[in-house]
């Protein structure tokens, strides 16, 4: 399991603008859902997309969708930030 410090939450916030708490409720949704199924990975990406209030093409997002099927998200999520 990550382990995300305030010092992670904090550069995401800057560069989002999107809360902690924003983000652990994100996360616990994601952790319950299914990655691998499609609905519920646009359903992330368009909260995403509304939350940090940066539209996202269908291209992107069949983009993402793709790479999170085939795991091909890096293992360093933080250094994203």
């Amino acid at each position: 399991m990550l382990r995300f410090t305030d010092n992670f939450f904090h550069r995401v916030e800057k560069k989002t603008n999107v809360g902690k708490a924003t983000i652990l409720e994100l996360a616990k949704k994601l952790q319950e859902g299914d990655l691998k199924d499609e609905g519920t990975l646009r359903e992330v990406i368009g909260e995403l997309s509304k939350m940090t209030g940066n539209p996202i093409s269908k291209e992107k997002e069949q983009k993402i969708i793709d790479a999170v099927k085939k795991d091909s998200i890096p293992k360093n999520i933080d250094k994203m930030f």
